[in-house]
């Protein structure tokens, strides 16, 4: 411990003089990092210093300290690690598998601003009294959440949700049981034809993966506008603009919030439009938008797709007051077609627990839906619904009738 320290001490000086950035040049890092650690192998070999044990493993201990997320980074480099949080320098929790688990790992205080400061860096966000939270993404698509007190009772709270790829199209959710290939097969039509889809679930239900996986079958001729808090989505498509909100600076000037980007994304010539999760007044945005005819999918926090439903009738009316429910209402029914709900299950495994559509009616003040495909028995099965537009599916050759499997009488 006491040599991996010294060489650490050694690195960091060399980093100094050298004036390379461990973030945009890790390899000159690493390359600094090697010849520490074989010269002070040699120093050891001839004078008091305590032996250093196995060099790879030095210079790994060694870069982590340096140019990664010291005692964390081994659970950056866990696979089957999905998140990591910080409830104090002494509670540090990760979950595998979507089950929590308690670390052995102990920090400091400073240790927990460092690292928090290391992770901003990039980012070129900040936090501080006069902005307690922040949001970020990391270099590898990790999505970082702060809070400092007095927000806080005593301590920083960390959280970074590691984006693991399982999936990246409808056909993988499928093989990881997500999704029965019935119903990967209708989704996939269904955007093809331009259906505008609402995803719902709540944390951590792979809603981002699922939108992701919808998207992947959006038809390559497209072009995509993607507006998030910050930048989650990873579409596999050719022409896709992304858009991520901003803080406001230290004077409190300069923010762009979704509201905006949803706006600006209109003046973009979008053939489609991904908004990463609706929570506030973009949502009327939104609506307006997909009821002017540009197809579109978004994600939304609820516990079923009729909730996804109420709740999208009731975000909009935080727009102002000039926005009441007899617009809105309709609107929903007349701009959603399809709503996927999914959710983490108690053995750590997301599954779609239900698909339903929009056929585009309203009895007094409540949406209308139709059931497509419904749980029984811990299985996605074929309910008796079907979808709106048709028309829309004929026009890219999908005879829905047969792939659903039922007449639609």
């Amino acid at each position: 411990m006491q040599a991996l320290g010294t060489i650490e001490d050694e690195v960091r000086e060399l980093i100094r003089r050298s004036g390379v950035d461990p973030v945009t040049d890790p390899q000159q890092v690493h390359a600094l990092v090697v010849d520490a650690v074989a010269d002070y192998g040699d120093r050891a070999l001839h004078g008091s210093l305590p032996t250093l044990g196995d060099p790879a493993l030095a210079v790994k201990a060694v870069m982590d300290a340096v140019a990664g997320f010291g005692p964390l980074q081994k659970y950056f480099d866990d696979p089957h690690v999905e998140e990591i949080w910080i409830n104090s320098p002494s509670a540090v929790f990760v979950a595998r598998h979507g089950a929590a688990e308690l670390t052995n790992t102990i920090l400091t205080a400073q240790q927990v601003r460092d690292l928090v400061e290391r992770m901003l860096k990039v980012s070129g966000r900040r936090i501080d009294l006069s902005s307690p939270f922040v949001d970020a993404v990391l270099a590898d698509g990790s999505r970082l959440h702060v809070t400092i007190p007095d927000i806080a009772r005593e301590h920083w709270l960390v959280n970074i949700r590691k984006f693991i790829a399982k999936a990246n199209h409808l056909s993988d959710l499928v093989d990881l049981g997500t999704l029965t290939p019935q119903a990967g097969r209708f989704l996939e039509a269904a955007v093809a034809a331009g259906l505008n889809v609402l995803v719902a679930g709540g944390t951590q239900a792979g809603k981002t993966t699922l939108l992701n996986c919808l998207a992947a079958a959006i038809p390559g001729t497209e072009r995509v506008v993607t507006c998030e808090e910050v930048f989650e989505l990873k579409l596999p498509l050719r022409d896709v603009a992304a858009m991520q909100c901003r803080q406001p600076n230290l004077e409190g000037a300069g923010e762009v919030p979704l509201r905006r980007l949803v706006k600006e994304a209109l003046r973009m010539r979008p053939s489609r439009i991904i908004v990463g999760e609706v929570r506030q007044a973009e949502s009327l945005d939104l609506l307006i938008a997909l009821n002017s005819g540009l197809p579109g999918m978004c994600t939304i926090h609820a516990n079923s797709a009729r909730e996804a439903v109420t709740k999208m009738c009731t975000l909009p009316l935080l727009a102002g007051e000039n926005v009441g429910a007899r617009f809105v209402v309709p609107t929903v029914a007349s701009s959603i077609d399809v709503v996927v709900h999914t959710a983490l299950e108690s053995d750590g495994t997301r599954r779609v627990r239900e698909i339903v559509a929009l056929p585009g009616r309203v009895e007094g003040d409540v949406v209308e839906i139709a059931d497509l495909f419904v749980q029984r028995g811990g299985r996605l099965v074929r309910a008796d619904g079907f979808p709106p537009h048709l028309d829309r599916f004929e026009r890219i050759g999908c005879d829905i009738v047969s792939l659903l499997g039922q007449s639609a009488a």
